[in-house]
């Protein structure tokens, strides 16, 4: 069965980035029937919030992306303790006592012999009581797993097929010198135990997943499936790096961006095929494949949510949004009349509280020069409401008829003059529901 897990840190929100790992990895396990897991790697005590785990689970379920079960890698150090004293045993564990100013002398002489800067693998060599010496010195050192040498090679689920010369690659730190364990060891022992059986990520881990690889063969199991989406630029191909902070999924949420526009958009983008609104993650599977997906940089423009989210709500139902109306002070008997009238001139069920505030309050008129003559004559015929759907044409008729102003000389300056705006619903709709429309006419 296919088993797939999504495992973001709880040291902040997550953002389009970390969705887009969280979606693919849902789909594939959605379209197979199987198991998607939410792992929170919460193995640093101290940046890791309650809040984040909190906010990551709300996130989710606001994009409909459900999960099977949680697992938390706080709760699992016992396991990769027992995992590092198997590597130990083997000898493929050992330990090193180097501070980061020593290895950053050694990255830099390194690099100007045009070497690569590797760990020389100095610790190999200490004695039990040269290591005895420098724990005692400067504390316990930290525990790197020893790569054997060789080719790591994989067939990777998008960039194809994947070589890398271990030798080129540092051996990396499992264990930090005060104990935390770090990704690296935590994720592979998951993924055994758990039965992970495809992994979807980011192409900036493919070196850590070949480093992976080749721990999970030492702990007697054969790797998962890999493979590496690209990352997002912006639409300009710049880093989104340092913007990510300000594309969470909550602040995206909170600027009325729809779960599906969101949704659609990111099951696309990168990939051969074109973005298609769906009204249900469910709906999204049918079509996916991750060999439609390419290796470059995929751009991402957040303006591009907008059309979308406008499109959902073109087709989204009073009852969907009941509670949004009645929050912005829609009386429930004009409700379905107002959302008829105002879904197919809004971009975000934000802007609904404005269409309302004109509906309610009345707006205040523009009304140019040359029309302010032909504005006060026309108003002066406009009957005391209330409105009906005939009100504004037999209005218009009556005002033609005596101006014999027509089209958009007409309907224009009567728009602008009710509403402050030269666009919005049609004008026969929009009218029965404008409770103050003199107030500020003059």
């Amino acid at each position: 069965m296919t088993t797939t897990r999504f495992a973001p840190s709880p040291t902040g929100y997550i953002h389009v980035g970390n969705l887009r790992t969280a979606l693919f990895n849902w789909l594939i396990a959605r379209k197979s029937g199987g198991t998607f897991i939410l792992r929170i790697d919460d193995t640093d005590p101290e940046r890791s919030k309650e809040e984040y785990v909190e906010a990551i689970k709300e996130d989710l379920t606001w994009l409909g992306l459900t999960w099977d079960r949680v697992e938390r890698q706080s709760e699992r150090l016992d396991r990769y303790a027992r995992a590092a004293d198997q590597l130990r045993g083997m000898g493929r564990f050992y330990e090193a006592f180097e501070t980061p100013v020593e290895l950053d002398l050694k990255r830099k002489k390194q690099l100007n012999m045009g070497k690569p800067p590797v760990y020389d693998r100095a610790a190999l060599a200490l004695s039990e009581a040269e290591r005895a010496k420098l724990r005692g010195e400067r504390g316990d050192g930290v525990w790197r797993f020893k790569l054997d040498q060789e080719r790591i090679e994989w067939v990777d689920g998008i960039l194809g097929d994947i070589s890398i010369d271990a030798a080129s690659v540092s051996d990396p730190v499992l264990i930090r010198a005060d104990g935390q364990v770090l990704y690296t060891i935590a994720s592979v022992v998951d993924d055994i135990e758990m039965g992970v059986t495809h992994v979807v990520r980011g192409s900036d881990h493919v070196t850590n997943t070949a480093t992976q690889i080749q721990i999970i063969r030492a702990l007697g199991a054969e790797p998962p499936a890999f493979a590496h989406h690209s990352l997002l630029t912006g639409p300009q191909g710049e880093a989104l790096s340092k913007r990510l902070g300000t594309l969470s999924i909550r602040d995206l949420r909170a600027r009325g961006v729809a779960p599906m526009a969101l949704l659609s958009l990111m099951a696309r983008l990168g990939s051969s095929q074109p973005v298609e609104l769906r009204d249900s993650p469910e709906a999204l599977v049918e079509g996916f494949e991750l060999s439609h997906f390419g290796a470059a940089p995929t751009k991402f423009d957040e303006n591009d949510l907008f059309p979308l989210t406008a499109h959902v709500l073109r087709a989204t139902p009073l009852a969907e949004v009941a509670e949004r109306l009645t929050a912005a002070g829609v009386p429930a008997g004009q409700a379905e009349r107002f959302w008829l009238v105002v879904r197919d001139n809004i971009t975000t069920l934000g802007e609904v509280d404005d269409w309302w505030k004109l509906c309610a309050e009345g707006a205040d008129p523009v009304i140019e020069d040359e029309d302010r003559d032909f504005v006060a004559e026309a108003l002066a015929l406009l009957p005391d409401g209330p409105y009906t759907d005939e009100s504004w044409s037999q209005w218009t008729n009556a005002v033609k008829a005596a101006t014999g102003r027509k089209g958009r000389g007409l309907f224009m300056p009567l728009r602008k003059a009710l509403t402050g705006q030269a666009h919005g619903p049609d004008m026969a709709q929009l009218l029965p529901l404008l409770q103050v429309i003199r107030a500020k006419q003059g």
